[in-house]
């Protein structure tokens, strides 16, 4: 792995890689569906695609300003996949785990547009015995009111995208709010009593310099959420930065990936010293035997996960699908009472004993004995050199009797598991 931050995605969300999964899988999808269910837990994630702003970093699919009767058609489009899915064989009658609303920026819908989103969804999913309900948010969105009627529709973990505290930081990148805002959402937020709060940060966004990322650090410690998750700045090839790189010939100026980890490695210190206790790669945890995060823990399981909205990913029965990535082709199928799967891939046995061990490293340890029960295959036997080499690297603690990463792995953690992947040859 180049220390410079190059173009290309580097952070692992799913295995196998999508750069597998085709239109050729979609009929086996849509036979998942309608087959019986599963004993898996089920989980529902819905996208929420709208934003006030572009954010130069960003690679997912949003739109900037839509209309009012845009946002509505989507708002009965989510509603009406709801209503197609739950019918669904596979679907019907089960509960959901949990439930989470990404985008985009789902707050950016108003009071009465989340509403009658939510009325509409619980028509087909009702979420009252979720163990999770998460809503992510954009701090200059939000209104006390909004953040009430949040906390009455049900939100349970509701997840502030703060990324940095240094306006200058702030606008260099694209955000569309700035740090006094994040200040006033964050009154509300408090005071509404969500079970569950989590800030969002960002390590080596354009501009960042090791003062000005403590400061962000401190500030979010004065806040005192219950987790935080920190993320490390990377370039997609579909973001604004890359084509602008392109256009200009200028390399974009991100930290390296040296200095990202430092700052990182520097923040997480800081979090522990405070009584904070690391939870994965990313996130670290002010109570853990109160404070959990079921939407990452279940789907790095196993779990289903309904995707519902334009462009999302799901997980069915062992398969692997995403829906319709345009906004017309999406509405179009949902609006003629068709499924929008546009791609998907149908995961061997052994591919989902790669995903779920790849993707529990994320966590810093796996869970040899789950793995082992679940797969019928030993990891700690099956990934043998891939253990040695880590070792030798200082990236493992100890493979016996459980694999767990030292600090260094951790921080690199999504560089080092491609190893595990197998070729698609």
């Amino acid at each position: 792995m180049s220390e410079s931050t190059e173009p290309g995605s580097y952070f692992v969300s799913n295995y196998p890689p999508f750069s597998r999964w085709s239109g050729a899988a979609v009929p086996a999808v849509l036979e998942a569906f309608a087959a019986p269910p599963t004993d898996a837990a089920l989980g529902l994630y819905l996208h929420v695609p709208f934003c006030r702003k572009r954010c130069k970093f960003c690679y997912f699919r949003v739109y900037t300003d839509t209309s009012a009767s845009d946002v509505e058609r989507y708002s009965q489009g989510l509603a009406r996949e709801a209503e197609i899915v739950a019918a669904q064989p596979a679907v019907a009658g089960r509960k959901l785990r949990y439930v989470y609303f990404g985008g985009g920026t789902p707050s950016f819908l108003s009071v009465k547009q989340l509403e009658r989103l939510v009325a509409g969804l619980h028509r087909s999913f009702g979420w009252l015995d979720a163990e999770e309900v998460t809503f992510e948010c954009e701090p200059g969105t939000l209104s006390e009111p909004k953040v009430k009627a949040l906390k009455a529709l049900g939100v349970t973990r509701l997840s502030l995208g703060v990324e940095n505290f240094d306006d200058q930081v702030l606008e260099a990148n694209g955000r569309a709010h700035l740090s006094a805002e994040i200040l006033r959402s964050w009154d509300w937020i408090r005071a509404a009593g969500f079970p569950n709060t989590n800030v969002d940060l960002i390590s080596g966004m354009v501009g960042e310099t090791t003062e000005s990322w403590e400061r962000t650090v401190e500030r979010t410690l004065s806040l005192e959420p219950d987790s935080v998750t920190i993320y490390q700045l990377e370039l997609p090839l579909n973001t604004t930065f890359v084509h602008d790189a392109r256009e200009t010939g200028a390399p974009t100026p991100v930290a390296d990936w040296k200095t990202k980890r430092d700052w990182v490695d520097r923040a997480f210190d800081r979090f522990v010293a405070a009584g904070y206790t690391v939870s994965s790669g990313y996130t670290l945890v002010r109570d853990p035997a109160r404070v959990h995060f079921r939407y990452r823990d279940m789907l790095w399981e196993g779990s289903d996960l309904l995707a519902l909205g334009v462009a999302s990913f799901g997980h069915l029965s062992g398969l692997h699908y995403q829906n319709a990535t345009h906004w017309d082709d999406y509405l179009s199928a949902v609006e003629g009472g068709r499924l929008p799967v546009t791609r998907g891939l149908v995961a061997t046995p052994r591919d989902l004993f790669i995903r779920e061990t790849v993707l529990g490293l994320k966590r810093g340890r796996i869970d040899v004995d789950r793995l082992r029960a679940k797969f019928g295959i030993d990891p700690l036997e099956a990934f043998a050199p891939q253990w040695a080499s880590l070792e030798a690297e200082g990236c493992l603690e100890s493979v016996r009797p459980s694999p767990r990463l030292t600090r260094r792995g951790l921080l690199m953690v999504d560089a080092l598991l491609p190893r595990f992947f197998e070729s698609a040859g």
